[in-house]
């Protein structure tokens, strides 16, 4: 099936559904929260998330009065009150936890959800719910739309931009330093979630100041107001450019037009500089 334009395999559409509904998964809570709901809890600075647990439950959004962190399985919440579960939910949603989704916006796709806050299920997680979690809010990608002619004349600055255009990542690596590095032949860059250290390296190294958008191997780089790197693309030639959204495992590294990538990268406060790959 496509996802965004994107083919993605039955193992990822497994994955997928493996990191939405894992068996066990962790609810944030207060102190108070916590002696509330008489939950078993630890301390949230003790506990490690993988990569795709920190992208799925959105750890850099949870907030930091939420210390306590209480592993549960679908069959404890379920063991819960209604009441106690709606408390629990509530709260996740309150602190900005991730992956607590609204029943009623996949209803027309999965007829007899909860209506309100609930837990996914593997057996949710058709692969129209997919599509449309997935793709919530994203741009789909128009690789299709580049001629051969695009990639042909990009290949010599751009080796491996062809190949990891409009696809999806493996897990929870790579993002938008590491795709424009993937794109230029470093090795293993596309699979890292690539610092601003070797990024910044890398521009040294590898491009001089200036840009055309028009040609291919442009670096579209936003700075922030204190001088550091937020978003990379790159230009393939044709109109076209190359970019990896966010470093999450649910952004593809997508294609599309110039002025439509600009347009989703621009924030206020960030200022857009070019740079040439050598």
């Amino acid at each position: 099936m496509n996802v965004l334009n994107i083919p993605v395999s039955p193992a990822l559409l497994d994955a997928w559904r493996g990191w939405l509904a894992p068996a066990r998964q962790p609810f944030y809570l207060t102190e108070a929260e916590a002696r509330r709901l008489d939950l078993p809890t630890l301390a949230r600075a003790s506990v490690t998330l993988t990569p795709e647990e920190r992208d799925t439950f959105t750890l850099w959004n949870v907030a930091p009065v939420a210390e306590r962190l209480a592993w549960l399985t679908p069959a404890d919440v379920d063991a819960l009150t209604p009441a106690a579960r709606r408390e629990l939910l509530r709260a996740q949603v309150r602190h900005g936890r991730g992956n607590v989704p609204l029943g009623a916006r996949f209803a027309d796709l999965r007829p007899g959800l909860p209506a309100g806050r609930f837990l996914w299920r593997p057996g949710d997680l058709t692969g129209a719910v997919l599509a449309r979690l997935i793709g919530q809010g994203a741009r789909s990608c128009r690789r299709q739309e580049v001629a051969d002619a695009v990639w042909n004349a990009a290949a010599h600055a751009l080796p491996d931009a062809r190949t990891l255009a409009g696809t999806f990542p493996a897990g929870s690596a790579g993002n938008c330093f590491g795709t424009v590095m993937g794109a230029a032949g470093v090795p293993d860059a596309a699979h890292t979630w690539m610092q601003r250290e070797p990024f910044e390296a890398f521009l040294h190294g590898r491009t001089v100041p200036g840009g055309q958008d028009g040609q291919p191997g442009t670096l579209l780089l936003w700075r922030s107001g204190n001088g550091l790197a937020q978003h990379a693309a790159v230009t393939l030639g044709g109109g076209w450019a190359l970019h990896k959204p966010a470093q999450t495992w649910w952004t593809p590294r997508t294609v599309l037009s110039v002025p439509e990538l600009k347009t989703a990268t621009r924030t206020r406060g960030w200022r857009l500089e070019r740079r040439t790959l050598t």
